[in-house]
Parts: structure tokens; C-alpha cells; sequence
């Protein structure tokens, strides 16, 4: 009984950090990561 209340606690935990992550107003945080890699490093092109 205790493993299924755990088990049930868990996955709603995991839904909600994904429906979290995935919001419509995380958007801009997810862009701007991704054109990280693709930013100028200014202090590794002077080396």
C-alpha cells in the first residue's frame, strides 16, 4: 500500500517538473540556451 501511494506521489512530482519545463513561459529561457553554442566568446578569440 505504502509503495503505491510513493509510486503515485512520484510520478505526479515528474509530470509536474515536465509540464513545469515545458511551459509556455520557459520558452525564452530554452532559446536563449540554445544559441549559446553558438555565441562569439570574446575572451577565447583574443587568445
Amino acid at each position: 500500500m505504502i509503495m503505491g501511494v510513493i509510486t503515485a506521489l512520484l510520478m505526479v512530482l515528474f509530470l509536474g517538473i515536465v509540464a513545469w519545463a515545458y511551459s509556455a513561459k520557459r520558452s525564452g529561457d530554452f532559446a536563449d540556451a540554445a544559441r549559446l553554442p553558438l555565441q562569439d566568446d570574446r575572451s577565447e578569440s583574443a587568445r
